[in-house]
């Protein structure tokens, strides 16, 4: 990856009021008890010290505390250095010197490298990018594996059923690239910086500040030096302010800017619940014998049943080294309480026709992310005074294809082409103090992107069914193979995930097998292979709205789903010190900021925040 400091040459002049905190880079602390399954009567335990839930001003620890902010000017704040921030940030600037305007443009990302947070399968349609940079392949672009095969079956638990790949049919992949996602964001970086893009990571944006009209003035980076039990540090420094005159939100998925936005400008007045997926995903080394560079294979069946929404992907790379990509992906309005999706990852990985593949093989890494999966159903007005959405933020994947990067890195270009004339405008002809780019939607809508969600847009929904996923097949042959999504209806999805899950009394357990450690492995130590790490000494960023509602509701209730849902060991029911009982442990290191919890928890009381900049996943081409 690249090293930080080329990122931070130009950084000096927006962050010269910040002090660095040292920490110390040591190997991800990952944490582990053992469970019980009883409720604690007693005094609920203080888990949650984030300022967000507990103010400081109302806090004699911070009386006296210095809390003035520095604060800069820019003429665009992006947040997020994921594919449609620096698309956005990318188009902006070529537009710039096309025209010869100076325009500032700032880039907050909190991971702490270009690409470091970045996970996907990655299948990539080259649409974007062919548009954004039309000479990508000589600028050197990380497009090494064309698809030469595509390969669809319906596994039951001991055999595979071959469906055929009909052209037209949203899976088919001819013309597609397989891609480490992270490599190619990081090689977006380069451009953008080579661009003049000031690109700061290791800073992430926790808080949207407001001119005093209501709309967006811009946004803050997140404090550093609070200790653990919410006090200020020695070294305790204030983030820092960015200003512009429009500020692009692209979060990615469930971004916790963004859930702030909806709600300022009910955003999601008109739309439906946003509902999403989880992926997990791991990187092997497998035997050369069984390496077919190019080839694509998905899978749907087993080890789900056939109402949970799901499905598998197993790319093999061509880097010249006999590496594959492979993950499991849940739609995240499953019922039974018990599921935990790692466990389903797992188990799919000893089905013969995926075991043979791996079989002799190391595994190199592991990861996993939430995913978008509302659709144009379920896509929020995108523009308000002084912002716009993009990217996955609002969520653009195109769910039957298992794409979403294409549409993001559009996306972010159109918000480019939108607000250009605007920022650059001798007279800023605004009715309020940030500006309101209207355009950008309207350029969407017109564009081939809001074309193809528009002729998916029934295939996800079309599984709620009593079929579940042979009808929702059925349907996707019939009106989207034949029709072309040209049904003059559109249907629903079930609402909030959060409210899918079913009381653990009225559900079966699911019994898992153990791990064998050569192809299935335990949770704690795939976290160790994502990199993940946090400053230890800081307020968990995992906050509850009730520190009591994960026992009394969640555990009674759910059987605490929120220790299987989550994909990397950070919520644990661990008995109580003194006295019967249980409470909630929350293990923030091992946090891999997939959002998982935040979307799932049945009782919406978790509200995930940023941690200090630059901790989370370290992936490496993920």
């Amino acid at each position: 990856m690249f090293p930080a400091s080329r990122y931070s040459c130009q950084a000096h002049r927006c962050i010269r009021a910040l002090k660095t905190v040292p920490t110390e880079h040591t190997a991800p602390q990952l944490y582990t008890t053992l469970h019980r399954r009883t409720c604690s009567s007693v005094t609920t335990p203080r888990i949650t010290t984030h300022y967000t839930i507990h103010p400081r001003d109302k806090d004699p620890r911070w009386e006296g505390v210095e809390m003035e902010r520095f604060a800069d000017e820019a003429d665009v704040v992006i947040v997020g250095g994921g594919p449609a921030g620096l698309s956005a940030a990318i188009r902006l600037k070529q537009l710039a010197n096309e025209h010869e305007k100076e325009l500032r443009v700032c880039l907050v990302e909190k991971a702490s490298q270009i690409g470091a947070h970045t996970l996907s399968g990655a299948c990539l349609e080259p649409s974007a990018i062919s548009e954004l940079f039309p000479d990508w392949k000589e600028r050197g672009a990380p497009l090494h594996t064309p698809v030469t095969e595509d390969v669809f079956s319906i596994l039951t638990e001991k055999h595979r059923i071959p469906v055929p790949m009909l052209p037209g049919l949203p899976m088919v992949n001819h013309g597609n690239y397989i891609v480490r996602l992270g490599n190619f964001v990081r090689w977006l970086g380069e451009q953008a910086e080579e661009l003049g893009v000031e690109l700061y990571p290791g800073y992430a944006a926790a808080e949207v500040l407001f001119h005093e009209d209501g709309s967006v003035k811009g946004i803050a980076t997140n404090d550093v030096g609070i200790a653990k039990d919410g006090s200020p540090k020695d070294v305790f420094e204030r983030g820092m302010e960015l200003h512009a005159k429009v500020t692009l939100f692209g979060e990615g998925c469930h971004g916790h800017l963004a859930k702030q936005l909806y709600k300022k400008f009910n955003l999601r007045e008109n739309c439906e619940p946003q509902t999403y997926a989880i992926g997990l995903k791991e990187v092997w080394m497998i035997d050369e014998k069984k390496w077919r560079p190019g080839r694509v294979e998905h899978s749907v069946g087993w080890p789900l049943n056939r109402h949970t929404y799901g499905g598998s992907f197993l790319y093999h790379l061509n880097e010249g080294e006999p590496l594959v990509a492979l993950g499991f992906v849940i739609g995240l309005d499953y019922s039974n309480p018990y599921l935990s999706p790692f466990r389903e990852f797992q188990r799919w990985k000893h089905h013969p026709f995926v075991a043979r593949t791996l079989e002799g093989g190391n595994r190199i890494s592991y990861g996993a992310r939430a995913l978008n999966e509302g659709g144009i159903q379920s896509l929020p007005k995108l523009t308000f005074p002084g912002g716009l959405l993009i990217g996955c933020s609002p969520g653009f994947m195109n769910v039957p294809k298992i794409k979403g990067t294409h549409t993001a890195m559009k996306s972010g270009m159109l918000a480019a082409e939108a607000i250009f004339p605007k920022v650059t405008a001798e007279s800023l002809d605004s009715e309020t103090a940030g500006l309101h780019v209207p355009e950008y939607a309207e350029a969407l809508k017109n564009s081939w992107v809001w074309k193809e969600l528009y002729a998916v847009r029934n295939i996800r929904p079309s599984f709620h069914n009593y079929f579940g996923l042979y009808g929702g097949m059925v349907y996707t042959g019939i009106f989207y193979w034949i029709l072309r999504g040209k049904e003059p209806w559109t249907l629903k999805h079930c609402g909030l995930d959060a409210n899918q899950l079913k009381p653990a009394k009225d559900c079966t357990p699911i019994d898992y097998p153990k791990p064998d450690g050569k192809i299935s492995f335990d949770l704690l130590s795939s976290v160790a292979l994502s990199g993940t790490n946090h400053e230890g000494d800081q307020p968990a960023h995992l906050t509850l709205k009730d520190d009591s509602v994960p026992v009394a509701r969640n555990l009674a209730i759910y059987d605490g789903p929120e220790q299987r849902f989550c994909p990397a060991g950070v919520y644990e029911y661990v008995p109580l010190e003194t006295g019967d009982g249980m409470r909630l442990q929350i293990n923030a290191q091992n946090c891999v900021h997939c959002k998982t919890c935040d979307i799932k928890d049945p009782s919406q009381n978790i509200n995930w925040v940023v941690p200090e900049g630059g901790g989370g996943p370290a992936y490496n081409g993920m």
